[in-house]
């Protein structure tokens, strides 16, 4: 494992450094040092997801004597843990420096030995939910939980998990698929048991969500088709829950036929992140070291906001007035980011289990 430097000669970034107690090197001899390798290999970064495209245009912008190989942009996170594990003794470009992967990839990568700490100098506004202490991954975006309602259909959106309880909403209310094999809905039924009781976690939370999705089915309100764009669009379900950046992109993609809000509930903000890390066989450590920064910078994190994924440090930015109003503008309102709640992957991992054997019986399915 490559041992991080201590170098401190710029003064900004030695003040930031000695915050956070990270063992970082400062920024222009980071630059100095990432320039003289000349390469950054990442993987599975796909230019339309989050705009990455973006992201990576920019990078090179500012760096330009730095190539960024791009490796296999529509693999999975497990395909990047592989592609560290394939390359141990590779120097090449084939070796990736950094990975950009799901929240359990994180610890499982940490307890193998496959990726090294670093903190950014922006390490302090990285909630503590979102990142491993020792600095080994660390969250960078997000999602989360939101409606997407058609409003040829809907004319009044609802604002709540409670609100869909009401009679107006019958026949409208989807997820975007079973609970038991999608995230995504799996996550829905675990925020509205939230929405509930926001003292719930793990399969508390979880069973307290299939309760509510029970009642919503008796009342009609729960559609039992999935919710997608089409079906949307259609005026099947014309309510629908999934994490926000898909259904801001849906609602761009459709302009306006039909007009569509996306509305973060105001009883329950549910996140979902994903971590970077870098490689602990990185050949180019110092180049993976200075996209980290450019990733955490404000620079790196608005990026994010543009392909309508949250970036990590987004309620410090908001803070401190440091997001452009017409990215806001495009947003739901700020506020409502600032409740997100990004369960544990113990609590994720309750929850599944609870969802295997819980849903099915309750909700009267197979």
């Amino acid at each position: 494992m490559t041992t991080l430097k201590t170098l401190m000669t710029s003064a900004s970034l030695l003040a930031a450094l000695a915050a956070t107690g990270a063992a970082a090197d400062a920024l222009s001899d980071l630059e100095a040092a990432a320039r003289k390798e000349g390469q950054l290999t990442v993987i599975a970064l796909p230019h339309d997801w989050c705009g990455y495209g973006a992201v990576i245009d920019a990078f090179k912008a500012k760096y330009p004597e730095i190539t960024v190989n791009e490796l296999n942009p529509n693999a999975g996170s497990g395909d990047e843990i592989e592609a560290i594990k394939a390359n141990k003794g590779n120097t090449g470009p084939q070796a990736p420096d950094v990975i950009d992967v799901g929240l359990s990839f994180g610890p499982a990568a940490k307890a193998e030995g496959l990726i090294q700490p670093y903190k950014v100098a922006t390490w302090d506004e990285i909630p503590d939910s979102a990142k491993d202490s020792e600095g080994y991954w660390y969250g960078d975006y997000y999602g989360v939980l939101a409606m997407g309602i058609n409003k040829d259909v809907v004319k009044t959106s609802p604002t709540s998990f409670a609100d869909l309880t009401k009679p107006e909403f019958a026949n409208s209310v989807a997820m975007p698929g079973d609970p038991r094999t999608g995230n995504s809905s799996m996550m829905t039924v675990y925020a509205a048991g939230l929405s509930t009781d926001g003292k719930l976690a793990g399969a508390d939370a979880l069973n307290a969500g299939i309760a509510y999705m029970k009642a919503l089915k008796a009342s009609g309100n729960l559609v039992p088709v999935n919710g997608s764009a089409q079906n949307l669009t259609q005026g099947t379900t014309p309510v629908y829950f999934d994490w926000d950046y898909n259904l801001l992109a849906m609602r761009d993609q459709l302009a306006g036929n039909p007009p569509v809000d996306v509305v973060v509930p105001s009883d329950s903000v549910i996140a979902g992140v994903y971590v970077q890390a870098i490689s602990a066989y990185a050949p180019h450590v110092n180049a993976a070291k200075l996209w980290m920064e450019f990733l955490y910078s404000d620079e790196g994190q608005t990026l994010w906001l543009k392909g309508y994924c949250h970036p990590i440090r987004f309620n410090a930015m908001s803070a401190a007035g440091k997001i452009p109003a017409d990215i806001l503008a495009n947003l739901p309102p700020a506020e409502a980011y600032a409740k997100a709640v990004f369960p544990t992957l113990d609590e994720q991992g309750a929850a599944k289990t609870a969802t295997a054997d819980n849903w099915a019986k309750e909700m009267g399915v197979n």
